[in-house]
This record gives structure tokens, sequence and C-alpha cells, in this order.
């Protein structure tokens, strides 16, 4: 028995219609997943990242780089 399963053309059809942050997890999912990371490494980080998108949010930066939104 095959412990990742391709997806079902089920859930292939249902991934295409969900959400942009839900196909984004997918993805992320599955490249940690590939790169055979310790789960403890893998949370470390994305706590890393959660904390590092929130302070871009709250300072009005844009999400897409580290340079913060110009002042109006």
């Amino acid at each position: 028995m095959s412990k990742n399963p391709e997806p079902s053309p089920n859930t292939n059809a249902g991934l295409a219609n969900a959400p942009a942050h839900v196909k984004l997890a997918v993805d992320l999912i599955m490249l940690l997943e590939q790169q055979q990371i310790a789960d403890s490494d893998i949370l470390a980080a994305l706590a890393i990242v959660t904390a590092d998108y929130q302070k871009k949010l709250r300072v009005g930066g844009n999400s897409t780089s580290h340079i913060p939104a110009p002042a109006s």
C-alpha cells in the first residue's frame, strides 16, 4: 500500500475550485513533505513566516516583498 497515493480526479476537481489560500496550503504541504524536513523544523519555520507576514500587514507593507509601502 502506497503511503502517498495519487489524488483522485474528484480531489483534483475540488482543489481546482478551492480558494487560493487552500491551493497554496496544499502546495506548501507537498513541497515540505518532499524535502523530508523534521516536523519541528517545519513548524518553527512556519512560525517565522507567519510572524513576518503579520508584521507586514500591521505596517502596511507589500505582501510580496520585504519593502514597506511608501508613506502617504
